[in-house]
């Protein structure tokens, strides 16, 4: 065993919980990962460029999957288990996972997340951005702030031989402290290798607990923050759309990080 299986080892002999070392990417690994992450940034600013009142979701679709195969990826979201599209926008209500249509335009005061996710040579991955449509409301404008605000503290604890835990303590702790709630059944995950990967990443768990971070290790920080209730259901016609349950507005920001030696570098946002 080298140095580092020694310690992986003796943390697991002490009961922590510690990565597999097929979820420690390589030095190769991280540089092929970080053109497909640089390729997802870039399809985020060009979304930036060109989001506006008045355009239906399905045209953020179409801007998402021709920027992305002309630059020679692939949208991971689309046929993946059966999604239809090439990314997720979810707008005021919408937790997550919402389906772009022809039908759906976006209009003056709405929040909305654009959820994009990037194959390129077979490496992935992953972000989002909250976007605000021209005047909003005072409400929807605090709780898109603290989303953001959210990530950032989750990722100053982003550090090597902390836990997960310590991401979601940040994260909880900030967003109760202005009125919100946390998603509590839906978080960030693994990724790089494969579209989602170990480990599940909540956003509610306890300073010091879930998995250790190492280096190597690459995931998403991406809380589910509602001005309401953190509950939910899911749209039965499509099976993907997730809605609040009190029809509360909901706001989400994702990062794509690799833990480093001495400490997080974001990848994709």
């Amino acid at each position: 065993m080298d140095k580092l299986d020694i310690k992986l080892w003796t943390l697991a002999a002490k009961g922590q919980i510690v990565p597999d070392r097929s979820l420690l990417k390589t030095p190769q690994q991280i540089e092929a990962i970080k053109k497909s992450a640089a390729l997802n940034t870039a399809v985020l600013d060009h979304v930036a460029a060109h989001i506006r009142a008045g355009m239906s979701t399905a045209e953020i679709d179409k801007l998402v999957y021709d920027f992305t195969t002309a630059h020679g990826g692939i949208p991971a979201p689309l046929n993946y288990e059966g999604f239809p599209k090439s990314v997720c926008t979810s707008i005021n209500n919408v937790i997550c996972h919402g389906i772009p249509d022809e039908n759906e335009f976006l209009e003056e005061g709405d929040i909305i997340n654009v959820d994009v996710s990037t194959i390129l040579d077979g490496y992935f991955s992953d972000a989002s951005r909250m976007f605000t449509i021209g005047n909003i409301s005072p409400e929807a404008d605090k709780l898109v702030r603290v989303t953001k605000e959210c990530v950032e503290l989750g990722l100053k604890e982003a550090k090597p031989w902390g836990h997960l835990g310590d991401i979601a303590y940040a994260i909880n702790t900030h967003a109760r402290a202005n009125g919100y709630s946390v998603v509590e059944d839906i978080g960030g995950h693994g990724i790089g290798l494969a579209f989602h990967e170990d480990p599940f990443v909540s956003y509610v768990t306890p300073k010091g607990s879930e998995m250790v971070l190492v280096p190597g290790m690459m995931f998403t920080i991406e809380p589910m923050i509602n001005e309401g209730s953190p509950d939910f259901f899911i749209d039965e016609d499509n099976g993907w759309t997730v809605y609040t349950i009190d029809d509360g507005l909901s706001a989400q920001v994702e990062y794509m990080v690799l833990i480093t030696e001495d400490g997080a570098e974001v990848l994709t946002k």
